[in-house]
C-alpha cells in the first residue's frame, strides 16, 4: 500500500488488532515510582491495575522524539508515505512533537491533527485505512479527517476522584469532599480538553446523565447524519469483565438503532480516571 497509516496506543487498538489490519502502532508511555512502561510491550492490564490498586505513584507522558523517528524511519522503508494520527492535540503535546518531527521528512509524513481520543480516534484509524486502500495521499486523508474533526463527541465520569486529584486535576480537598459525598463529575470532550459537562450524585446517575447527553447529541448535533452512518462506542476501565459486559449491555440496550463497538481505556488515560471508569461516543462513520 502506498500511504501506511500509524496511530498511537491511546486509540484503544490493541498490538495484535492493529497488527492484523496492517496499522503501524506507537505505545504511550507509562510512568509508574518512577519507571517507564510501555502499553501492549511491557506491562498488561492486570500488572496496572495492580499497581494502582497500590496506591503507586502514576502518571504518563508523550512518546519520545526518539520513538518517532524510528517508527517514521522503519515504516518508510516500505512505503512511499504515511499519516500519523495521534491523540488530541488539546489534550497531550504529543502531536504538537509530531508534527514537528515530520517536517523533517520532506512531505513524507502528514500528521492529522483531528482532535480525537480513544474511541473517536480508533474511527479515525480506521477510517484513514480504509482511504489509503482506496488509494488517497497521506495528505488528503489528513485533509478529511480534520475536516470532519467536530463529528465526534465523548462522556466520560469517573468512579472516584483520586486518580484526578493525584494528576492534579482537582485540588486534594476537592477530591476528599467530591469522594465523600458521592459526587460525579460527567466530562464532555468534543476535540479539545474534557471540559465538566455536569455533577451527579452517584455514579448511576452520572451514568444516566451520560446516556441522556448522548441523546440529545444525537437530535441537536448529529440531526442532518441518518442512523446508519452513526456510530455509538461504549469504554470502560473495569477491572472485572462482567462489570464491562454489564455496561456494554446498557449502551446496546439504550441505542439498538445504531452500529456499535466497544474498547477498553487505555492505560495512558486509566492513568487520569482510575479504575471502574465508563465513557460514551457518538460520531460519524467511517
Amino acid at each position: 500500500m502506498r500511504t501506511a497509516v500509524v496511530t498511537d496506543s491511546n486509540s484503544g487498538l490493541l498490538l495484535e488488532e492493529a497488527s492484523a489490519l496492517g496499522i503501524h502502532m506507537i505505545s504511550m508511555p507509562v510512568i509508574i515510582d518512577g519507571k517507564t512502561y510501555y502499553e501492549n510491550e511491557n506491562i498488561t492490564r492486570m500488572e496496572f491495575f495492580d499497581l494502582l490498586k497500590r496506591d503507586r505513584d502514576i502518571s504518563t507522558s508523550q512518546p519520545p522524539v526518539g520513538s518517532l523517528i524510528e517508527m517514521f524511519d522503519e515504516v518508510l522503508k516500505t512505503s512511499e508515505e504515511l499519516i500519523y494520527i495521534p491523540m488530541s492535540s488539546g489534550l497531550s503535546g504529543s502531536c504538537q512533537s509530531a508534527l514537528l518531527t515530520a517536517a523533517d521528512y520532506d512531505g513524507k509524513v502528514e500528521v492529522a491533527d483531528n482532535r480525537r481520543i480513544s474511541i473517536s480516534q480508533k474511527q479515525s484509524v480506521l477510517k484513514a485505512l480504509k482511504l489509503a486502500e482506496e488509494g488517497k495521499s497521506a495528505k488528503e486523508i489528513r485533509e478529511i479527517l480534520e475536516k470532519e474533526k467536530t463529528e465526534a463527541v465523548i462522556y466520560l465520569t469517573v468512579s472516584t476522584l483520586t486518580q484526578f486529584r493525584k494528576s492534579g486535576r482537582i485540588t486534594p480537598a476537592a477530591a476528599a469532599l467530591g469522594n465523600l459525598i458521592h459526587i460525579h463529575p460527567v466530562l464532555k470532550t468534543d476535540g479539545g480538553k474534557f471540559d465538566v459537562f455536569t455533577n451527579a450524585h452517584g455514579f448511576n446517575k452520572a451514568k444516566s446523565s451520560m446516556i441522556r447527553a448522548v441523546h440529545h447529541a444525537r437530535t441537536e448535533r448529529f440531526g442532518s447524519i441518518p442512523d446508519d452512518q452513526l456510530y455509538v462506542a461504549a469504554a470502560d476501565s473495569f477491572e472485572n469483565s462482567r462489570d464491562s459486559e454489564k455496561w456494554i449491555a446498557y449502551v446496546r440496550e439504550q441505542f439498538p438503532q445504531f452500529d456499535f463497538f466497544h474498547n477498553p481505556l487505555p492505560l495512558s488515560i486509566v492513568c487520569h480516571t482510575g479504575a471502574d471508569a465508563i465513557g460514551i461516543g457518538m460520531f460519524s462513520k467511517p
